[in-house]
């Protein structure tokens, strides 16, 4: 009978190589987002395949002829709705539950590096990557891009190739 293993250590004080590089992070990212692109543009293709026409005819003495309409159908707006809250679930099993889990969402897995606590150099569990997330876009959304742009570039000069919202949550990217 053997132990089991002992945790992973600290990841502080490791040269800027150990970590992991900004292209890699940018490729996973992109990989992350592919179904939420695939989920969103199906919803939009059934709304817009379905849309329908409504036309009415002018009886008045005006006599101004025949108005048509177009709109979504019941169709395409379930769809949408559905299509929507299948890549919110998507989102938040890929970027909260697997990567606060494993430390690594589907691109980041195929990219082969993790998301860890600088301090103990473990998965930082779902709420933290959860929050993680969350606070990305509240800075793409309130920032109007711009704070987010640095955020998301800080690890081209950053020494421990950290985001911005990684250095706020001592986080650290890791290859596997």
């Amino acid at each position: 009978m053997g132990y089991p293993a002992a945790p992973a250590g600290p990841a502080a004080g490791l040269p800027k190589s150990a970590y992991t590089p900004w292209l890699s992070r940018v490729l996973a990212w992109l990989i992350d987002f592919i179904p939420l692109l695939i989920l969103e543009g199906i919803g939009v293709g059934v709304l817009l395949g379905t849309q329908e026409t409504a036309c009415v005819t002018d009886n008045s003495e005006y006599d101004l002829g025949e108005f048509c309409a177009s709109g979504a159908s019941t169709t395409g707006q379930i769809a949408i709705a559905v299509t929507a809250i299948l890549a919110l679930a998507y989102w938040v099993w890929n970027l909260g539950y697997r990567q606060g889990t494993t430390g690594s969402s589907i691109g980041k897995g195929v990219m082969k590096f993790k998301i860890v606590s600088e301090k103990t150099g473990q998965p930082v569990g779902f709420g933290m990557s959860f929050v993680r997330e969350i606070i990305y876009w509240v800075i793409a959304g309130l920032c109007v891009g711009i704070i987010w742009l640095i955020a998301v570039l800080f690890p081209l000069w950053d020494e421990k190739r950290q985001t911005l919202v990684d250095k706020v949550l001592n986080h650290v990217a890791l290859p596997i």
